[in-house]
């Protein structure tokens, strides 16, 4: 995933992995909810996932390493693409004025 969005720091300068805090702010509650909504229809039995389908690493619970790192991705790509709108758009999504100048 780093490879793939480097030109978008290096060139485009969104400088979305600088403002960690920021990132983990993003993509921590989205991540917390849909891990343990998992979590849960896996003990329920309402949800399973075939070895076939995946590596077959699975993480306590039973939960795909992929699923995980779906999680994970999706968001960080969201973030990604709105800042790269936002810097070649000039855009400022609501931010506060002199948070838009940085």
């Amino acid at each position: 995933m780093l490879v793939v969005t480097a030109p978008l720091e290096l060139l485009l300068h969104v400088r979305v992995y600088p403002r960690w805090r920021r990132l983990l702010v993003a993509v921590v509650p989205e991540f917390v909810v849909f891990v343990v909504w998992v979590l849960y229809a896996i003990a329920q039995g309402h949800w399973d996932y075939s070895d076939t389908y995946t590596l077959g690493v699975r993480l306590p619970g039973g939960i795909p390493v992929e699923e995980v790192l779906f999680f994970l991705v999706v968001p960080l790509a969201s973030v990604l693409a709105l800042e790269a709108v936002r810097k070649v758009t000039g855009w400022d999504a609501g931010y506060p004025a002199e948070e838009a100048q940085r």
